[in-house]
């Protein structure tokens, strides 16, 4: 039995209808002359999105970008001066169950400190008593505790020498 195929052709093919007559002769597409304009703005749209996301980008980092300083740091105060060392000659300090803490101790005072004489070292030695008073001596021989004993302590003297303590050092720590 014979094989028949069959050809079958879109408009604007081979063996189509031409609505001018002339043989070969194509008919323009309507479609593809507003596609073009359509495409174009859109074109033109990504492309203006894309320089004003590349200009924002630029204006950025030249303007807030990294290296340059930010409110809080443009402000923030300068590291103070070490100046001279206040000695605060050791102490007795009762502790909890009869036994007792002997601490001395040194202020690193800031250069700007003193400035109206002397520094007192009784507000030190007030702090210190408070501080370390009744405690047991398990917690004060700890070594972890005798360091969060020593930061709780240099915060109140700061705050009682108005900013003039620095630092604080445990000259001498003899418990018994």
């Amino acid at each position: 039995m014979p094989i028949e195929q069959r050809v079958v052709s879109s408009p604007g093919k081979i063996a189509a209808k031409n609505p001018s007559g002339k043989i070969g002769a194509k008919t323009p597409a309507p479609a593809e002359e507003e596609a073009a304009p359509k495409s174009r703005k859109k074109l033109l749209i990504i492309v203006l999105a894309a320089v004003l996301v590349l200009g924002g980008g630029a204006a950025w980092f030249f303007l807030m970008g990294p290296g340059h300083a930010t409110e809080g740091e443009a402000h923030a105060e300068p590291e103070p001066e070490p100046g001279a060392v206040l000695t605060v000659e050791p102490i007795s300090v009762n502790l909890a169950g009869g036994h007792y803490l002997r601490i001395g101790l040194g202020l690193q005072m800031t250069i700007d400190a003193g400035g109206h004489g002397e520094p007192d070292p009784s507000k030190a030695v007030d702090l210190l008593i408070a501080k370390f008073s009744g405690r047991d001596m398990a917690a004060v021989s700890d070594p972890a505790t005798r360091d969060a004993l020593k930061a709780e302590l240099l915060a109140e003297i700061e705050e009682a020498y108005h900013g003039e303590v620095m630092d604080l050092y445990l000259t001498n720590y003899v418990t018994q």
